[in-house]
C-alpha cells in the first residue's frame, strides 16, 4: 500500500502537481534505507535536494548606500533632447515658402493625378461589368450541360 502511494506521488511529482507536504513525504521515503529496487534511480535526486536545503550562504553582502549618479545616463538623455530639438525647432520657425512656379507645377501634377484616378475608377467599373458577364456566361454553360445530358438521355429512350 505504501509503495502504491509513493508511486502515485512520484507521478504527481513528475507532473509538478505535488504539495510541499507530499514532497517532504517523498524526501523522507527516499532518505530511508528501505527503497524499492525499481525506484532506486530517484534516490540521488531527493538526497541532493535534502542536502542543498541545508546549505547556507555565510559571506557578507556589501551594500553600497552612496548613490552615484551615472554620468553616461545623463549624456544619453541630453543627446536625445538635442536630436529632438534639432529636428523640431527648424520646422516650427521656418515655414516653407514656395515660388509661384512651384505652386503652379504642384497644382498641375495634382490635377493630372485626379484625372488619372477618375479614369482608373471608370476602368475598374468596366472590369466589374465584364466580370458579371463572365459569371453569367459560366452559369449558362453549366445549365447548358444539363440540357445536353437531358438530350442524350432522351435519345436513348427514343431509340429503344
Amino acid at each position: 500500500m505504501v509503495l502504491n502511494s509513493i508511486e502515485k506521488l512520484l507521478e504527481k511529482y513528475d507532473n509538478a502537481e505535488t504539495t510541499l507536504q507530499e514532497e517532504a513525504h517523498l524526501r523522507a521515503y527516499f532518505s530511508s534505507s528501505n527503497v524499492a529496487p525499481h525506484l532506486e534511480h530517484y534516490k540521488p535526486l531527493f538526497i541532493y535536494f535534502t542536502n542543498e536545503q541545508q546549505e547556507l550562504f555565510t559571506q557578507d553582502v556589501p551594500l553600497n548606500t552612496n548613490k552615484k549618479t551615472n554620468f553616461y545616463q545623463w549624456i544619453s538623455v541630453a543627446a536625445v533632447a538635442v536630436i529632438i530639438l534639432g529636428i523640431m525647432v527648424p520646422q516650427l520657425w521656418n515655414s516653407p515658402t514656395y515660388s509661384d512656379e512651384e505652386m503652379e507645377l504642384y497644382n498641375k501634377t495634382k490635377n493630372a493625378l485626379v484625372f488619372m484616378s477618375s479614369n482608373f475608377n471608370e476602368g475598374v467599373s468596366s472590369m466589374n461589368v465584364l466580370e458579371m458577364a463572365s459569371d453569367n456566361f459560366n452559369a449558362g454553360m453549366y445549365n447548358a450541360s444539363f440540357v445536353s445530358e437531358f438530350g442524350r438521355t432522351t435519345n436513348k429512350f427514343l431509340k429503344q
